[in-house]
């Protein structure tokens, strides 16, 4: 292969290879899955991911590798532009050498022609002259083409270099932009994480009050039942309670059981008319309408 067309085939050939290894060098595997800390037992106020920020960042990201892709492209037909006008440019040169060397026969072919005729001599002498004045042009313009076609292969050279830095760049840049989405979505797991602990730990706080009131409350029903415990062996009741969120008693609704025993307990419920009730808000909620089995024998 001619030494003219390996550079502009070389460069071809770097060309697609950058864009592929760009391509292929995008890295997709998940970050680790972060370690849960523990949380202490105490309510404490959800944390909230402002969505809207995240979008926005991801918008922004998608916009810069845009615009990225697109200076890549206009530049690699800027390359494709100096490759086409290096090959005509070539072309001209090897146009204007066949050019030289034909004159340069032509002049020989007068010089032979001048020597068999002495009466021709002088036109003989004067194309001689004119031909190697046409040489002369013919050199000068072969020797601006070949610095013409330096110059080119330097800019083309240029060009190359400034878009293997671009490409370089936005390697880097999307290097920085996958780490900061894993360090985002790491940061938004961990919240995730802290919330649900938090909420369970709240939970079982919640529970453990509710479980304590309802003790309580069992208490005060047992100071208020009248019932001969003897007769009721074995025996019980079902209530479900509605109360205010002062702890008074606004409804008694009995269930399955014996019915001397729910007559008790309903009376013993509306004797006390004010049961106790958490002052905590969300605790209150959950113990709004209560549940509970009266076994008159099961009180100490």
């Amino acid at each position: 292969m001619s030494s003219k067309y390996s550079t502009p085939l070389a460069l071809s050939f770097a060309i697609h290879t950058v864009l592929a290894v760009v391509l292929l060098s995008g890295d997709f595997s998940s970050p680790p899955k972060p370690t849960v800390t523990s949380v202490q037992m105490e309510p404490i106020q959800a944390v909230v991911v402002e969505r809207s920020k995240v979008e926005a960042q991801i918008n922004k990201i998608k916009k810069q590798k845009a615009d990225d892709a697109k200076k890549l492209k206009d530049l690699e037909n800027s390359i494709a532009a100096a490759k086409t006008k290096q090959v005509n440019e070539e072309k001209r040169i090897k146009s204007l050498e066949r050019q030289r060397k034909k004159k340069e026969q032509e002049k020989k072919a007068a010089d032979s022609a001048a020597k068999k005729s002495q009466a021709k001599a002088n036109a003989a002498d004067k194309q001689r002259q004119q031909k190697e004045l046409e040489r002369a042009q013919a050199d000068k313009a072969a020797a601006d083409a070949q610095a013409k076609r330096i110059k080119e292969e330097q800019a083309a050279k240029k060009a190359e270099d400034l878009r293997k830095k671009k490409a370089a760049d936005r390697k880097r840049k999307q290097q920085e932009e996958r780490e900061r989405a894993a360090q985002q979505k790491l940061l938004a797991q961990q919240m995730a994480e802290e919330m649900a602990n938090r909420q369970q730990a709240r939970r079982q706080q919640m529970m453990t009050e509710i479980g304590r009131f309802t003790a309580l409350i069992t208490q005060t029903i047992k100071r208020n039942l009248i019932t001969d415990r003897s007769t009721m062996e074995g025996k019980s009741c079902k209530l479900t309670i509605s109360l205010a969120p002062s702890g008074f008693v606004t409804n008694v609704v009995t269930g399955q059981g014996d019915r001397r025993v729910c007559e008790a307990a309903k009376t013993a419920v509306y004797k006390a008319g004010t049961l106790p009730v958490s002052k905590d808000p969300e605790i209150f909620r959950e113990m709004r309408t209560i549940s509970l089995t009266v076994a008159p024998d099961k009180f100490n």
